[in-house]
């Protein structure tokens, strides 16, 4: 099943910059996608459009089967998890709070918002003590787990990873994409993961999305890209 079509999809910024070109893409449902390319040449805008934060100038978007310009917008994103380099945690509010926030905004109950909290905390091995600390006390890759867990906490279908693990140390970034893998083989949730590392993407992915100068340039599965690497260099 199809989560995610991009159909001829054209996005122009002011100023006549072209961030993404006339790309097509499917995007399986718990599929992991890892999506790498050079900087500038479109990944975050490709990321953001599916949250609605950037619409295309042209083409279709297509979640669930529905046009973009069709759903409600904040809907949507209350059914997407989104992780950023920069965590974004909110250092006024205990990890507990930043875990359960969207939850909160959703109008789950208090009991019931503390266990999820609890529950996902388990998920990356902190204890439950930590629920009641701030992001301040915590080391940047414990801020990091929350980040994902927090991206999980209304049990989102999608879940949008931008360079997620770009600030952290070679350690707790292997440490974090191990994670990861595990939590995405227990939940299968549909994943696209930008990075600029392509290790990582291989690590990571079930396919790999090559983008430049705002074209798909390839897609293929890990295997397939080694294969594809290896004769190129």
């Amino acid at each position: 099943m199809i989560e995610i079509s991009f159909k001829n999809i054209k996005k122009i910024y002011p100023g006549e910059k072209i961030a993404l070109d006339d790309l097509n893409l499917e995007i399986k449902k718990g599929e992991f996608l890892t999506v790498i390319g050079p900087s500038g040449c479109g990944k975050t805008t490709l990321l953001k459009m599916i949250n609605g934060l950037v619409m295309p100038t042209q083409g279709e978007l297509l979640i669930h089967g529905k046009n973009i310009k069709d759903i409600d917008i904040i809907a949507l994103r209350r059914k997407i998890g989104y992780v950023i380099q920069q965590i974004g945690l909110f250092p006024h509010l205990n990890i507990e709070k930043n875990i359960s926030y969207v939850l909160k905004i959703m109008g789950v109950e208090e009991d019931k918002r503390r266990k999820r909290a609890e529950e996902l905390l388990s998920l990356v091995g902190l204890e439950k003590e930590t629920l009641e600390m701030y992001p301040r006390e915590l080391s940047g890759g414990q801020q990091q787990r929350i980040g994902v867990i927090r991206a999980l906490a209304a049990d989102p279908p999608i879940i949008l990873m931008d360079e997620p693990f770009g600030a952290i140390d070679e350690i707790t970034r292997k440490t974090l994409q191990d994670e990861l893998l595990k939590l995405q083989e227990r939940l299968k949730k549909t994943i696209v993961f930008i990075t600029h590392d392509i290790e990582e993407a291989m690590k990571l992915g079930d396919r790999i999305a090559l983008i430049n100068k705002g074209k798909l340039e390839q897609i293929a599965s890990s295997k397939e890209m080694f294969l594809i690497l290896e004769l190129l260099l």
